[in-house]
């Protein structure tokens, strides 16, 4: 794979994290496992060139089950990318982590079913580790910057993820529940993991919009427009976190060992 030198680092979100920045490039990338969700779109924030695509298209077009995150993923690292951010939409499955917060998830459990979740498909065989996918890093100052903003943070999380474009049912939800997972969310896996089989540092950042169907009798089922409407009352608060975030991270990505988790050669 050739690298170029155009981000250092990615992020998966809508056009509202790019639409306001200036003198942003739009660069179509062609990759070896097909279309890209959509162009990224390139501005600078600090001393970062930030590298933004729109896992769904930008016209929000692409189920969740339909995104193909191996061409987005090596589109990332293919421009330079070192350090990928992931904000997405996601529900609780607990009741402390109410709507409106955010979790800086450490763990995932896979639920869905078919996803292209790996670039190692032979004659190249090689087994990156999940057991710690997201980068220790990312994840602290995050933390960080989320409590500075006065943002409500749960340090830690196991968000569980479906293919979707369903949401669970109260049967299903009920289990994930009883489990201790508190996060549920439908593109969390594989974007994380393929970040890190390509050595980029990966982070999650869950901002909840719902209680998920399984918290019987005490919330109403989930809805498209519920979910919709929360999370543009935060979006504000998730920019904040995100472009504060950005500015403070290091130059250099040596803290931490996500750049060691494979011998690249695809």
């Amino acid at each position: 794979m050739e690298i170029l030198d155009k981000a250092d680092i990615g992020v998966f979100g809508g056009s509202g994290f790019y639409s306001f920045l200036e003198n942003i490039e739009e660069v179509k990338v062609d990759t070896p496992y097909g279309e890209t969700s959509d162009s990224v779109f390139i501005g600078k924030i600090g001393n970062h060139r930030v590298a933004f695509m729109p896992r769904h298209g930008r016209n929000h077009s692409i189920p969740p089950h339909l995104v193909n995150f191996r061409a987005n993923v090596w589109a990332m690292k293919h421009l330079g990318c070192k350090r990928v951010i992931s904000p997405c939409a996601a529900g609780s499955l607990q009741k402390e982590v109410k709507p409106g917060d955010f979790v800086i998830c450490d763990q995932f459990v896979d639920w869905t079913d078919g996803r292209k979740s790996t670039f190692y498909e032979g004659p190249v065989v090689q087994h990156p580790s999940p057991a710690d996918t997201y980068c220790p890093e990312l994840r602290n100052l995050a933390i960080k910057t989320g409590k500075e903003l006065g943002i409500t943070i749960h340090e830690t999380g196991t968000v569980v993820v479906i293919n979707g474009p369903r949401f669970s049912t109260k049967a299903e939800s009920a289990f994930f529940t009883r489990q201790g997972w508190q996060v549920i969310n439908m593109t969390a896996f594989p974007e994380a993991y393929l970040v890190k089989e390509l050595n980029m540092c990966p982070l999650n950042i869950s901002l909840i919009t719902d209680y998920d169907a399984g918290l019987v009798g005490d919330v109403p089922p989930v809805s498209h427009e519920a979910v919709m409407k929360v999370f543009n009352d935060n979006v504000s608060k998730l920019k904040a976190l995100l472009f504060s975030m950005i500015e403070n991270i290091p130059q250099e990505a040596d803290c931490c060992e996500c750049g060691k988790s494979a011998n690249l050669d695809i």
